[in-house]
This record gives C-alpha cells, structure tokens and sequence, in this order.
C-alpha cells in the first residue's frame, strides 16, 4: 500500500505554539499508510476576488500543493468561538476560483488544541460546517479535543508524554483508514 500524502494546516503563528507541537508529533507518530507535511499558511495574502485575474504567487503555490494531497489534518486553536483568521482565509484561497476548490472531495480530519479546559469545541465544529460546504469528508470518530495542553509536554525538554502520543497514534490509526476508504 502506498503512503497517502497529508496536508497538515496549522492555525497558529505563535513561536511557541502548541498546535505546532501537535502536528510535530503527528508527523514522527504517523503510521506507514500516512506521509503528514505541513503546509505554511501564515503567508498567505488576505482573498480577495479582485486578485483572481493575477492571482499572487503564495495563492498558486498553495492551491498548487493542496491539489497534490490525498488528504488534509486541520489542527486549530480557538479564537472567539472559531477557528483564527489565518486558517479561514486558507480555507478561502485554496476553494476559489469558484469551480476549482482543492478541498473538493479530500478526505479531513481535525484536531483542536488549547490551553484552556474546553478543548476548542467551537473551532472544532466551526470548521465542520464550513468543510460540509466544501465537499471535504471529514473523519467524524475519534474526536480530538486536546485541553490543558500544556499538561501533555514536558516543560523543560518540549517533548509530548505518552497519554498524549497514545491519543495521536489512535487518532492518526483511524484518519489512515478514514482516508484509504475515502480517497478518490
């Protein structure tokens, strides 16, 4: 069996992120079906329709990326009930030109992560219903709701005790069938 190719998208800048961390872990946790990559969006120019007659570089090479991926990971923080601003605009470079969407028919999965007690459950289902939308087939079970984050990784090393890595290994064993079933 061939390894499927993974867009893995990071919704958060921040040096010191916790969602980095995670989808660190994710990328040396992934089972043999999987090969996990991260796909930088913090560059990404702001959509606006307008850009679409010469579209911006960082657009086309994004879209460009996504098309190659057998599937797509989305692990988000929360921000005001959601999911940030820099994923969202991802989201809306990588479906237009309308017509054209690179999410059209992925396989996807979510991860939420938070330093908080709530585990991003609103950005978690957010980004659901904008994926319903977009014809992405999300995984629905396992969930993954990861709060008190920073209880899972060592402080002084960085490194993610094993609940956690436990966690991500189910998690990365259910989305590598989820996406064997569900790529087209």
């Amino acid at each position: 069996m061939e390894a499927k190719n993974i867009a893995v998208l990071v919704g958060s800048l921040r040096a010191a992120s916790f969602n980095r961390r995670v989808a660190n872990e994710m990328i040396e946790l992934a089972p043999a079906g999987l090969k996990l990559e991260i796909v930088e969006i913090g560059d990404l120019p702001l959509y606006n329709e307008d850009l679409e007659q010469d579209p911006p570089a960082a657009w086309k090479c994004f879209r460009d990326i996504l098309r190659t991926k057998d599937g797509v990971l989305f692990i988000t923080p929360e921000y005001n009930r959601s999911v940030p601003g820099l994923l969202k605009n991802a989201i809306d470079v990588g479906s237009r030109p309308y017509g054209q969407s690179v999410w059209n028919e992925k396989p996807g999965g979510v991860i939420s992560v938070t330093p908080g007690g709530l585990g991003a459950f609103g950005a978690n289902h957010h980004l659901r219903q904008s994926m319903v939308f977009l014809n992405v087939l999300m995984m629905q079970q396992p969930e993954a709701y990861l709060s008190n984050i920073s209880a899972y990784f060592d402080a002084a090393t960085g490194t993610a005790n094993d609940k956690l890595k436990e966690v991500l290994r189910r998690f990365l064993d259910a989305f590598a069938l989820w996406v064997q079933r569900h790529h087209s």
